[in-house]
This record gives C-alpha cells, structure tokens and sequence, in this order.
C-alpha cells in the first residue's frame, strides 16, 4: 500500500469531511475531479481508506450510557481469542472493540440506553462466555475527542 504526497493530502481532506464533492478535494489537491476520483477508488480499493463513515452522537439515537470495558481471558488460545473476536463483531451494543497487550487481552466501547440494558449486556456477553475471566467497566462521563483522524505522513519524493 503506497502512496504519494497529492494522496497524502486528499487523505487529510476526506478524514475531515468525506462528504466533499471529487471538485472541491481535487480543488483543495491540485488536480482534476477525475483524477481525484481515481485516486479516490485506488485508496479504497487498496485499502488505506478502509471506510466512509458518519459519526453518530450515542446520546442523540437513545444510547447515553457509554463504557470502557477490559476484558480478560480465562487463557489465550487461539480458538478462544477467535470466537472471542467473532462475537465482538457479531455484538451491536460492541462499537468498537481492540485486541491488546497489558493486563487485559481486550478493550471495548460500548453503548447501552441505561444500566438495566448494560447488565442484561454483561450476564449474556460476558457472564455466559466461560472463558471470559473477568471484566472491568469504566463509565464514560464525557466524550471529549471522538474521531477516526490519523495523522498523514507525507512520504519522500
């Protein structure tokens, strides 16, 4: 996956605001509407722009309770990890979910519309998985920064 300096910037552009039309990114790039849509298609299609996504505020869709939960394994084989990661992507109320290193195996964001739904959540997510040996849920008392901007690196010419 490579890319050059005028991709580098039509990455800024669209992790800002990917609603802009291929005129006014090439505008702001430097080139065509067409050139700026080819290289639109070669991002995706190689995979450095993974998604067009909208941020959604939780709290405006009924989802006000968000959380931070560590989870760890009973022990980590790689059947258990697996079907772990099966069910975080299978689970609605799962926003996102990270496999990390440290003292939990995994840290998920999740939503839930109050705490009698987030328990109902815990007792079938995690209450119900016997290689699940623990969990830990940090309540998020204000979403300061929510975004998915990555910092680009302009390569060398």
């Amino acid at each position: 996956m490579q890319y050059d300096r005028t991709d580098a910037r039509i990455l800024e552009i669209v992790q800002k605001n990917n609603r802009l039309t291929s005129e006014v990114i090439g505008e702001m790039a430097g080139l065509s509407a067409t050139a700026c849509q080819r290289r639109l298609k070669r991002l995706r299609s190689d995979g450095i722009i993974e998604a067009d996504v909208s941020i959604v505020s939780p709290k405006a869709v009924g989802r006000p309770l968000q959380m931070l939960v560590l989870v760890s394994l009973e022990r980590e084989r790689t059947d258990i990890i697996d079907r772990f990661k099966k069910a975080i992507k299978s689970s609605a109320e799962v926003v996102n979910g990270f496999y990390v290193t440290g003292e939990a195996d995994f840290v998920l964001y999740v939503t839930a519309r109050t705490m009698d739904d987030y328990e109902q959540f815990t007792r079938r997510f995690f209450y119900e998985n016997p290689n699940i040996k623990g969990f830990k849920t940090m309540v998020i008392v204000d979403r300061v920064k929510v975004g998915f901007a990555i910092p680009i690196e302009s390569p060398e010419d």
